[in-house]
């Protein structure tokens, strides 16, 4: 197989990746909390023994997460939380492992611990579980995330920040995994009875949707002139001997 062959095969597959982050961008335009993520492209040089040139591959090395906040909305519902800054919001996931999370639409199972969207707990300021206290009239969450009801004070939600949001790696379900020590807000505010829309911006994505597909395209019909090139080679040489 010839060196242009590779190269254009390593283009698509970057592609591919692309087309399939932007399709899950498009499929969370209405996703509470949801942060868009993009492609990071770069150049793979190759030098391979007994060749003249270096080859020059496409290298998708992973995804960045926009991190500006999505439009926020009024809902009235007291479980409802969305953060003013670039905080997350602790959620215990299974085995005990701690994520994290800008969705805020959280509810209260038959036990009163308070959980995200798929039921997994909300984390209190210790990484415990937030347990709602039976006969609880009204639950009121402040700035700083402090949960009450009518007797007082029941815990602190866990809103912490990141010295580098990109070390946030998605896990799915609106969850966010990372080997950083999350430090105590001080640039954040919860704002109770709203919820954070998703960040993405539906006409961007749909024209890197076109763009991409358009590219691959170009791709696949250089791929198909080469390989009749190759062809009609070899016919030759088969004619000659």
């Amino acid at each position: 197989m010839e060196n242009s062959i590779y190269l254009a095969i390593s283009r698509q597959l970057a592609l591919r990746n692309n087309m399939d982050i932007t399709a899950n961008n498009i499929a969370n335009m209405n996703t509470t909390g949801f942060r868009a993520q993009h492609m990071l492209f770069n150049e793979y040089i190759e030098d391979p023994k007994g060749a003249d040139d270096e080859l020059s591959f496409v290298l998708d090395k992973g995804q960045y997460q926009i991190t500006t906040a999505g439009p926020m909305q009024l809902t009235g519902n007291q479980l409802d939380v969305a953060i003013s800054g670039p905080a997350y919001i602790g959620i215990t996931g299974p085995g005990g492992q701690q994520f994290y999370t800008r969705a805020g639409a959280f509810q209260m199972d038959a036990a009163g611990i308070i959980t995200d969207a798929s039921g997994n707990p909300v984390s209190d300021a210790g990484g415990g579980q937030i347990i709602v206290p039976a006969g609880s009239t009204e639950i009121k969450i402040d700035e700083q995330g402090n949960v009450s009801n009518q007797d007082g004070q029941i815990a602190q939600i866990m809103m912490v920040e990141f010295e580098n949001l990109q070390m946030l790696e998605a896990q799915g379900n609106n969850l966010y995994a990372t080997d950083q020590a999350g430090i105590p807000a001080e640039n954040s505010v919860m704002k109770q009875g709203v919820l954070e829309g998703s960040n993405v911006q539906p006409v961007q994505e749909m024209t890197n949707m076109i763009d991409t597909l358009r590219t691959y395209q170009s791709v696949q019909n250089l791929l198909s002139e080469e390989n009749d090139r190759l062809r009609d080679a070899i016919d030759k040489l088969t004619q000659k001997n």
